[in-house]
């Protein structure tokens, strides 16, 4: 067998996919641009009527800030309602702030403070610090935080001499590295520790306060957000932080005077269970609270504030603190924080040279400057549209248009307000204030389309890529029958021709002929090498590539209806939505029709009830197809049972109002009642414990726990080890923070040592399984058989010499064993040989498979919560029932020859099955439903580096694939083990008892591979491209879906997290679907090495 070849091939198709993806992503996903563009004192936007003296842009009214970032304040956290008798645990938590707006309406209001989509930290610090508003590809880098380079708020106030003190959530320290008066960060990854960064803030903020060395104090708090993520809202710990927040802002009032402004604000909201990142009401609905002990406003408050963009902060602090508004800032001021001043005329005017002052800025930002104030320089979206080149000039003009005409009508009423009563100009000026509003409002929503530009040339390309790739799969799956192919038309040349071309492409680029891109480059390169693997094929198709034809009946058969139903549906934001509940409709439709199909063939005769009871009526049928039909009618009925117990570990989209979680998705510690808790905690250990004595059993049952080997001795004490270290970690992690309290060091360390300890266990595990991956028992005993084994007269040890000895060899064993059970290893005429019994060699590739799954999905039970553990064990048994329908169906529509190929429906099938359980693990393809939380486990302290997280987070989400991907060549073992005898399948029940000592009666199962390693080779290669076929069609038809929904209105809420979850998703399914191939090829190498060793036994 060619296992290199092999190997490398298929990694470059997979490559050949990635390539397509990465440009696709490059057109698709493109971040806004960032300029380096600074607003200064010295340079105001332009000279404007009734602009008050003041030494910077406006005059100051606040000489220091206080502000204060509670993480996940959402507004019914901070919202009081004193009629509320039987609040929720997060409900009138907050009182000081009701307190402080009702008692003093002048100096304190709560406003609700929307934020823009995505609702991840990192974005909203960017929001609310440089007024501009984040693309959705930013959501990527949100835990591998960039510094910002455009002009912000905290530049501003550090250049304009303000000593800014910082502590809290340390992602500020990325964004703003070194830039500081002081500092004091803490972690913040770690979801699980609710109050190491709260706790921190505490030490050094009322010190700091009263120190007086500070202009303005941020203080980010987490420990509210934190509570969310590990316990959800509508939980006691959540109660008690929230608590502590209105006793921290409580106490910071009384640390402040007059001249200081206090700013309370949720960077973002949550979820019934939690989570943030998209753009549901929940999650982008936060709470701002501002404070001063001098009057603030105006008036009293009459009905409810209206909500407050973020961005709409920065323009407001700016000028209250008597800073520039930072350059790329597109938020409006809020209008009330403008409107003190002694009588309402001198309000107006303020508010309106304030407004006037922040039009102009993003005027000159829109920057047509042309058409008014030629002289100054254009400001952000002119120098914006300069670098990007697509703000559409038709929307800048009209928006120059509309702020020349609010700017005359402003010069116009302060050149004449001696003329005009007092009632009369501030009607105009009202009128005026609504106008820049709007054009404020207008502003940003032009950039907000300019931002959501695409690439098509990259997105047509990266679909051309994709779909030439899927066409490449399928002729090689199709075409693989050859019983040699050679690689170095399909890999060799085609690689050569590759890298020449890119060669020849980076040597333009670097004598500066062409200017290209790196993601331009790889996209040319494997154009290159499709071009020349079509080109090779076409040549040799007709000599040493069989390629059939397929009719166009069997394109249409049922498992190809199913995929193009499903990839069709992946154009519907309803079935994207619905996707949970279609996928298992899919399997079972699938499955099902499969087995009906076996009836109309003739192949299968289903079980039948005569109420005359006449034989003579009843059709002739052997015993193995009677047996087989009831077998299969049970294995579909048990199908159907796990799809829908495995429906109750779901999740739900924020577009489905109607839907309820699973309470299985919260962790045990969220458990209020004990007894409950107890109950569902034994209920997981039992079902863990299932696992691991249903794998045992398997493998006790095909003879392979029967020898001393490292890797059985592991599957025998290992994985009860593994059971006991995951039982523990269960134990104290479902513990509250008040019983652990008094153990809290101890229990800490064990939350560490348990997890990392089975990390190691499962390490060693897979590294016994590459060193010796073979369980086979071996014995000699007496025997009377003849075990003379005809050699092959060429070079000993050879390839050719194993193909020609094993299968004899084999068989020899099967004739000695079945011996044995006969004779008791006496022969008739009393005379003893020697013979050699192997136990497990017909199921040796089966079983390294099945113990590297089952190590595998012991580590990913454990990264999710304990309460999914069923969900795992539903997905063990129905890949299991999956495994033996495709076994029966196999063996009865083949005559043994067929088996080498594994058929569309079963691998249209796994996938199905590893859809469905990707939702029944409780995951959508939303950001807010990736359970951070797994990026902890064993790792309490955080992580030093992103990449470890980053891992352990896509294991959790893409368990499913990873499992489905690694054991997809159990498709092509599982029919060899459920092979029936031959003799028994073509004979009648008499004559097969009468033939029971032929040697083809008795199955060689997976030793059947070794007659013909060739075909094994096309086989591997068979299954593998038909696997990136589905995959790959699947990936095709979403980015597809996003490519010509681009403008649909639920782009950014359906079809783009799906393609990146679908692009992701497949780069795990390929780089485990190789590992799986590899771990075949690796038994296989094991295997024959056994063989060659009991040759030479034999030779001497």
């Amino acid at each position: 067998m060619r296992r290199a070849p092999l190997l490398l091939y298929l990694t470059w198709l997979s490559v050949s996919f990635y390539s397509g993806i990465w440009l696709f992503t490059s057109g698709f996903l493109l971040m806004r641009i960032e300029l380096n563009n600074q607003s200064r004192c010295s340079e105001p936007p332009s000279p404007a009527p009734h602009r008050q003296a003041a030494p910077c842009w406006f005059p100051q009214r606040f000489h220091k800030a206080v502000i204060v970032i509670i993480d996940a304040l959402k507004y019914d956290f901070a919202k009081y309602n004193p009629a509320n008798n039987n609040p929720k645990p997060y409900e009138n938590k907050l009182g000081i702030i009701h307190q402080l707006t009702t008692s003093q309406p002048q100096h304190a209001r709560l406003y609700p403070f929307r934020a823009d989509p995505p609702t991840t930290t990192m974005q909203r610090i960017k929001g609310f610090t440089t007024g501009s508003l984040p693309t959705f590809v930013d959501v990527g880098s949100n835990f591998a935080s960039y510094a910002i380079q455009e002009d912000n708020l905290i530049h501003q106030m550090i250049q304009n001499g303000k000593r800014v003190v910082f502590m809290g959530d340390d992602t500020w320290d990325g964004l703003f590295p070194k830039k500081f008066y002081k500092s004091f960060f803490f972690p913040s990854f770690n979801v699980k520790d609710l109050h190491t960064v709260d706790d921190g803030i505490l030490q050094h903020l009322y010190p700091t306060v009263d120190g007086g060395d500070w202009d303005v104090v941020i203080a980010h708090f987490l420990g509210v957000d934190h509570c969310g993520h590990k316990h959800g809202p509508d939980h006691a710990e959540t109660a008690k932080k929230l608590t502590q927040m209105n006793q921290v802002i409580s106490t910071l009032i009384d640390h402040l005077d007059d001249q200081t402004l206090l700013v309370v604000a949720g960077d973002h909201g949550m979820t019934d269970t939690g989570d943030h990142g998209g753009d549901s009401e929940k999650e982008v609905t936060a709470a701002l609270f501002l404070y001063s002990k001098a009057p603030l406003f105006a008036d009293q408050l009459q009905t409810d504030p209206p909500a407050v963009p973020q961005v709409n902060l920065v323009p407001s602090l700016s000028l209250l603190l008597g800073i520039p508004i930072p350059y790329s800032n597109l938020g409006a001021i809020i209008d009330d924080l403008f409107g003190f001043p002694r009588d309402k005329l001198t309000a107006q005017l303020s508010k309106t040279s304030a407004y006037h002052l922040n039009a102009q800025q993003d005027y000159f930002s829109t920057g047509n400057v042309l058409l008014i104030y030629p002289y100054k320089v254009a400001r952000y979206l002119d120098s914006y549209s300069r670098a990007a080149g697509d703000l559409p000039a038709d929307k800048l003009r009209v928006l120059a248009d509309r702020f020349s005409s609010l700017t005359a009508e402003y010069e116009q009423l302060m050149a004449h307000q001696e003329q005009q009563s007092e009632e009369e100009l501030e009607a105009h000026l009202q009128m005026i204030i609504q106008g820049l509003r709007s054009y404020l409002d207008q502003a940003r929503e032009v950039c907000m389309e300019s931002w959501a530009r695409f690439h098509p040339l990259h997105m047509i390309m990266g679909c051309i890529i994709l779909l030439t790739s899927c066409f490449l799969c399928y002729i090689i799956a199709e075409a693989g029958s050859a019983s040699t192919l050679p690689y170095k038309y399909l890999l060799g040349y085609p690689l050569l021709f590759s890298i020449s071309a890119t060669a020849m492409l980076g040597l333009a680029i670097w004598m500066s002929v062409v200017e290209l891109d790196l993601v331009t480059v790889c996209a040319a390169a494997t154009i290159v090498y499709q071009m020349s693997f079509y080109f090779n094929f076409r040549t040799r198709k007709g000599s040493e590539m069989s390629w059939r034809k397929r009719p166009i009946y069997l394109i249409l058969s049922g498992p190809w209806v199913v995929l193009l139903v499903r990839c069709c549906s992946l154009f519907s934001d309803s079935y994207v939505v619905a996707e949970a509940n279609v996928a298992p409709f899919l399997l079972t439709s699938l499955l099902t029709v499969t087995v009906v199909k076996l009836h109309w063939d003739s192949k299968l005769m289903l079980p039948t009830f005569n109420p005359l009871g006449n034989e003579s009526l009843k059709p002739s049928l052997t015993p193995t197809y009677r047996k087989d039909g009831s077998r299969l009618l049970g294995l579909l009925a048990a199908l159907g049972l796990c799809v829908r117990l495995s429906g109750l570990f779901h999740n739900c989209r924020e577009e489905t109002p109607d839907c309820q979680p699973s309470s299985f998705l919260s962790p045990l510690s969220s458990v209020r009642d004990p007894d409950i808790k107890n109950f569902s905690y034994l209920c997981c250990i039992v079902c863990l414990g299932f696992i691991v004595f249903f794998i045992r059993k398997w493998l006790q049952h095909y003879g392979n726990l029967n020898s001393s080997s490292p890797l059985v001795l592991y599957v025998r004490w290992g994985f009860p080890l593994i059971v006991l270290g995951i039982a523990c970690y269960w134990a104290l992690s479902s513990g509250t923070e008040d019983s652990l309290a008094k153990l809290r060091e101890l229990t800490h360390l064990a939350l560490v040592v348990s997890p990392r300890a089975i990390y190691a266990l499962a390490a060693l595990g897979l590294l016994l399984i590459l060193w010796n991956p073979i369980t086979i028992f071996m014995k000699s005993r007496a025997s009377d058989e003849d075990n003379t084994v005809t050699t092959y007269h060429g070079a000993p040890g050879s390839a050719a010499e194993l193909q020609h000895v094993i299968p004899q060899i084999y068989r020899k064993m099967q004739r000695t064993l079945k011996s044995r059970l006969q004779h008791g290893g006496v022969g008739e005429d009393g005379k003893k040989g020697t013979a050699v019994e192997a136990y497990g060699l017909g199921s040796v590739y089966s079983a390294a498979m099945v113990i590297t799954i089952s190590i595998l999905t012991l580590v990913l039970i454990m990264l999710h919560s304990e309460r999914l553990t069923p969900a795992f064990l539903l997905l063990l048994l129905e890949a299991f029932i999956i495994l033996h329908i495709h076994g029966h169906v196999a063996n009865l529509y083949s005559d043994g020859v067929e088996l080498f190929s594994v058929p569309w429906y079963a691998v249209l099938a796994w996938s199905l099955a590893a859809s469905q359980h990707f939702y029944s693990t409780g995951h959508q393809p939303v950001f807010p439903a990736i359970h951070w939380n797994s990026a902890f486990v064993g790792f309490q302290d955080g992580h030093t580096n992103n990449i470890i997280p980053a891992l352990m987070v896509a294991a959790n989400t893409f368990s499913a694939s990873i499992l489905f991907s690694a054991g997809s060549c159990l498709l092509l073992l599982w029919p060899f083990l459920c092979e029936a005898p031959t003799a028994r399948r073509k004979k009648g029940k008499k004559e097969s008892r009468e033939g029971d000592t032929e040697d083809h009666d008795m199955p060689m199962m997976e030793m059947r591979l070794r007659e013909d390693p060739d075909r094994f080779s096309v086989a591997l290669l068979q299954l593998g491209t038909k696997y990136l076929f589905i995959q790959g069609v699947q990936l095709l038809s979403c980015v597809c879906a996003a490519m010509i929904l681009r403008r649909h209105l639920m782009v950014w809420k359906v079809f783009a997290p799906k393609f990146l979850f679908e692009g992701l998703g497949f780069v795990v399914s390929s780089l485990f679907l190789l590992l799986g191939i590899a771990l075949v090829l690796r038994v296989d190498c094991a295997v024959s090495n056994w063989f060659k060793r009991l040759i030479v036994q034999q030779n001497r």
